[in-house]
């Protein structure tokens, strides 16, 4: 089956919108290859006329039925792209107030910046053994599933966190890191995720600015790396910092504050 047979009435599609980025519209007509237009109703109740080149048909990406709408799953959607993947992202944080959903296996989370009461021990506990996808989306999963596989297979394990600036990755690692102290059993007053976050103080008291969207911002990807013994209790961790964005050493993007080079770049014009 063509895509374009896809495109018929009833059916509904996301177009651009100005002010809310995509907006939901319900095909009034069913579309035939050399059509120009796409009928469309909005949510409104306005008509909008779509227009299509008949020679390279750009069709607007079909909206998932509403019975997949929610899922904790992005793969489990029918039509997967931009639209449908925040939509999706939204109804969990707006109405079901989830912050987590996966993507396979990748966890996407979705910054609520207050804290929730789902890092507790008792929440630790619950994910402990459990298989990724046995229970809801949890960044206590995605660590789960990193020990499990370094202890049952005895080789290295990595877990990647990225995002934009304020994202909340530095508080993802520390619930990893957390989860890690707890299930190996390093002992309470170990606190391992506090000591490693604040091995380098000078490097982050340098390389933190404010940003347009962070006022604490690191200038810094780090890798931090955490050792255990043979029954797998965690025994020590390094960090290692690097320079991510070089460029803010000579040039500084409006509405920022970077007073750490400002103060550098003084230094090399002397």
């Amino acid at each position: 089956m063509a895509l374009s047979e896809l495109y018929t009435k009833y059916n509904r599609v996301w177009i651009l919108d100005e002010e809310h980025v995509w907006k939901s519209a319900e095909i009034t007509k069913d579309f035939h290859s050399g059509d120009n237009v796409l009928q469309l109703l909005l949510e409104d109740g306005t008509v909008h006329l779509y227009p299509v080149d008949p020679s390279k048909p750009n069709l607007p990406p079909l909206r998932n039925p509403d019975i997949l709408v929610g899922e904790n799953d992005l793969t489990a959607l029918s039509y997967l792209h931009e639209p449908a993947v925040l939509h999706n992202l939204k109804v969990r944080f707006v109405e079901s107030r989830i912050i987590y959903t996966y993507c396979g296996i990748i966890l996407v989370a979705v910054n609520p910046y207050k804290q929730l009461p789902i890092y507790g021990d008792a929440i630790i506990h619950a994910y402990s053994g459990q298989n990724m996808g046995d229970m809801d989306p949890h960044i206590f999963a995605v660590a789960e599933e990193a020990y499990k596989q370094m202890a049952r297979n005895h080789k290295n394990q990595s877990i990647i966190v990225s995002g934009e600036s304020g994202a909340g990755k530095t508080v993802s690692a520390r619930y990893a890191m957390r989860y890690f102290a707890v299930v190996s059993k390093s002992g309470s007053d170990t606190r391992v995720e506090d000591k490693v976050l604040a091995s380098n103080p000078i490097t982050e008291a340098i390389g933190n600015a404010k940003t347009t969207r962070n006022d604490n911002s690191s200038r810094f990807g780090k890798y931090t790396e955490i050792s255990f013994d043979r029954r797998y209790r965690i025994i020590g961790a390094n960090m290692r910092t690097y320079l991510l964005e070089k460029s803010r050493v000579v040039f500084q993007v409006g509405l920022k504050r970077d007073s750490s080079w400002a103060a550098n770049n003084r230094y090399l014009a002397n």
